[in-house]
């Protein structure tokens, strides 16, 4: 998944080093502070959060607007829903 709008985000997430189920879990965290219809952009080294985060957006009604890879650090922008 690729959006060319991934480069705007409202708050950043470096979950590098982390291993499941925390790039999650820091994530859903830090999704409270990111205003409905805004976007976090996540860092993880973790190839588990590939899926653990398509699942997690999934789950909670939020979109991922991109996955992508750069060297070993996985990238995602993830858009909170509007509550």
């Amino acid at each position: 998944m690729s959006s060319s709008s991934s480069d705007k985000f409202d708050l950043i997430l470096d979950a590098r080093g982390l291993i499941c189920p925390m790039p999650v879990l820091k994530a859903k965290k830090s999704l409270r502070d990111v205003p409905g219809g805004g976007v976090l952009k996540v860092l993880a080294t973790d190839p588990g959060s590939v899926a653990d985060m398509k699942s997690f957006c999934e789950m909670t009604g939020n979109r991922l607007i991109s996955s992508d890879q750069e060297d070993d650090v996985f990238i995602y922008f993830i858009e909170k829903t509007v509550s």
